[in-house]
C-alpha cells in the first residue's frame, strides 16, 4: 500500500493531550480519508491488569490508541478524553500509533524479571486496524513475544490477522497461542451502521475457517448482544450456525454495556435509526452501564440451548471484565504512550 503521507504542524493536528517530547509526527493520507495518525515513541508496551481482576491474563498490550472500526458500542471510547479528545469521532479518526512498540516489548520480555506471565491483544482497541497494513507493528509484537517464551491470546475483527497466520502457527509450535474472533452482527445493512469501519460478517467468517484450518481451537466472541437489534432467536440461531460451519471451537456472548461516554454516542446513533427502541433502553439500562438482571437472565436462557445446537459451548471462557485504564495524573504524561 502506498502511502502518501503530509506531515502537520502541532497546531494543525496534533493531539492537545499528548506530551510533545513523544511525539514524532501527525499524518494525514489519502488512503486513509477523514483519519488522522499521530505517531509517537512509546516508553513502555505492557500494561498490567488491574489487581484484582479475574481475567486468564495478568497483561495486555494495545500497539495504538483510538480505533477506525468506529464500532458505535465500543467500551474503550472514553479512553480517548485522556488525550483531550472526545469519545466520539475523535476516537474514530484520530489515532496513536506507538511505532516502536515492537522494540520496546522485546527490552521488557528480555529483562530477567519477566516470569512470562500471559500476554493479551484485543483488549481495548483492535490490534489487526486497517492501519496495521501500513505500520505492521503486530509481526515485531509476534516475534517478540514468541522468541521470550510469553503465552499470548488476540481478539480481533481485523482479517488482517490472515497476513501473520504463518507466524501465529510458528510461535503456537513453541507457547500456547490463543486467537478469537469477534463477530456480533450478521445482517449486513446493521452491520454498515453500527460496525462501519470492520470487515464484513462474511469476511471475518472467512477468518475463522482460515485460522481453523491451519489447526487453531478459535472462539468467537459474539459480543455485544445489542437489545431489540441483535438478541432475536433467527438471528442469533443464524449467526451460531454460520460460526459453526466456519470451525470456530467455541462461542461466548454477551449483552451490550455501555460504559461512560459510549453511551451517549450508541443513544444518539439509536435516536436517529430506531427512536422507537429508546424508551425500551431506558427500561433496560436505566442511568447505569449494564443491563437489567431480568434481562440477562432472558437472554442467557436464549443463548445457552442455541450454543448447545451449534456445538460452540465447550471450554467456552468467563465473560471478560476489561476496564478501561485509569485516567492518567497531569504530571505523568508519559503514561500516555504506555
Amino acid at each position: 500500500m502506498r502511502w502518501r503521507s503530509q506531515t502537520l504542524d502541532a497546531e494543525d493536528g496534533a493531539l492537545p493531550g499528548l506530551d510533545r517530547a513523544g511525539l514524532v509526527r501527525t499524518v494525514q493520507t489519502p488512503e486513509f480519508d477523514g483519519v488522522t495518525f499521530h505517531e509517537v515513541l512509546c516508553k513502555s508496551a505492557l500494561n498490567r491488569t488491574p489487581e484484582n481482576s479475574t481475567l486468564p491474563f495478568g497483561w495486555t498490550i494495545n500497539p495504538m490508541r483510538g480505533c477506525s472500526h468506529a464500532c458505535r458500542y465500543c467500551f474503550a471510547r472514553s479512553t480517548h478524553e485522556y488525550l483531550d479528545l472526545d469519545a466520539g469521532r475523535d476516537f474514530d479518526s484520530q489515532i496513536v500509533v506507538k511505532t516502536n512498540v515492537a522494540a520496546v516489548l522485546r527490552r521488557e520480555v528480555n529483562r530477567r524479571s519477566w516470569r512470562r506471565e500471559p500476554v493479551a491483544l484485543g483488549t481495548n482497541t483492535d490490534p489487526y486496524q486497517r492501519a496495521e497494513g501500513r505500520y505492521r507493528l503486530m509481526p515485531g509484537v509476534i516475534g517478540a513475544l514468541a522468541d521470550s517464551g510469553t503465552p499470548f491470546s488476540i481478539l480481533t475483527k481485523g482479517t488482517l490477522l490472515r497476513r501473520d497466520l504463518p507466524l501465529l502457527t510458528l510461535a503456537a509450535r513453541e507457547i500456547p497461542v490463543r486467537l478469537a474472533v469477534s463477530i456480533a452482527i450478521l445482517d449486513p445493512e446493521l452491520h454498515r451502521g453500527l460496525e462501519p469501519g470492520t470487515p464484513s460478517p462474511r469476511a471475518r467468517l472467512d477468518l475463522v475457517r482460515a485460522l481453523a484450518d491451519a489447526g487453531f481451537s478459535v472462539n468467537v466472541m459474539v459480543a455485544p448482544v445489542i437489545p431489540c437489534l441483535t438478541d432475536g432467536t433467527a438471528h442469533l440461531d443464524a449467526l451460531f450456525a454460520a460460526i459453526a460451519e466456519a470451525g470456530a471451537a467455541s462461542a461466548v456472548a454477551f449483552p451490550m454495556h455501555l460504559r461512560a461516554r459510549t453511551r451517549g454516542w450508541f443513544l444518539q446513533w439509536l435516536a436517529e435509526h430506531h427512536p422507537a427502541l429508546l424508551r425500551r433502553y431506558r427500561q433496560l439500562y436505566g442511568r447505569g452501564a449494564y443491563v437489567t438482571p431480568e434481562y440477562s437472565a432472558w437472554l442467557r436462557d436464549r443463548l445457552d440451548p442455541l450454543l448447545s445446537r451449534h456445538g460452540l459451548n465447550r471450554d467456552v471462557p468467563p465473560e471478560p471484565q476489561v476496564r478501561p485504564p485509569r485516567a492518567p495524573q497531569p504530571a505523568a504524561q508519559l503514561a500516555l504512550f504506555s
